[in-house]
C-alpha cells in the first residue's frame, strides 16, 4: 500500500471529521462522549479533538453543546415543556451544566429565556427562525433585552 502524501492525508480528516459532525447534528439528543465518537472514524480522542477544533473552531464536545442548546432555545420557544424536561430531552443529563451552558450562549438562564422569548419567531419561517436565534458561540453571548 502506498503511503499517503500530506494532502491526501488532510482530505481524508476532513472527511472523517465531516462525518463526526454529522453524527453530532443527527444524534445529538443521544448520549455521545469524544471517546465513542474518535473510536468511531479510528482517531485517539485527543487527535479527533484538535483536528476538530482546527476545521471547526470549537472541540466536538462543545460543538454538541451549542447543537443541544439550539435545540432547546426552539423548545423554549414552543412553550409546552418544562425548562428540566427540555434538558433531558436534547440530551443533558445535568440541569446544571444546562443551565450554565444556556446562559453561557444565550445570555440569559433558560427559564427567562423561555418566559422573555416565548413568542420570538412566530411568523417566521423556521429556516429562517433557526438562523436569527442562533446561539453565538465562545461565549459572547447577546446581552438580554431591557424591558
Amino acid at each position: 500500500m502506498p503511503k499517503q502524501t500530506d494532502a491526501e492525508q488532510r482530505l481524508r480528516d476532513l472527511t472523517l471529521l465531516r462525518r463526526v459532525r454529522d453524527r453530532i447534528d443527527r444524534e445529538h439528543a443521544q448520549p455521545l462522549n469524544v471517546e465513542a465518537l474518535a473510536r468511531d472514524v479510528h482517531m485517539s480522542a485527543g487527535h479527533l479533538s484538535r483536528q476538530f477544533r482546527l476545521a471547526y473552531g470549537e472541540p466536538p464536545y462543545s460543538y454538541l453543546m451549542t447543537r443541544r442548546i439550539e435545540r432547546a432555545m426552539a423548545l423554549l420557544r414552543k412553550g409546552d415543556l418544562t425548562v428540566t424536561e427540555v434538558c433531558f430531552a436534547v440530551g443533558c443529563q445535568s440541569l446544571g451544566t444546562f443551565s450554565t451552558r444556556f446562559t453561557e450562549l444565550v445570555g440569559v438562564p433558560p427559564s427567562v429565556y423561555q418566559s422573555q422569548y416565548a413568542n420570538e419567531t412566530v411568523g417566521i419561517p423556521t429556516c429562517v427562525a433557526k438562523n436569527v436565534s442562533r446561539p453565538i458561540r465562545n461565549q459572547e453571548a447577546w446581552p438580554p433585552r431591557q424591558t
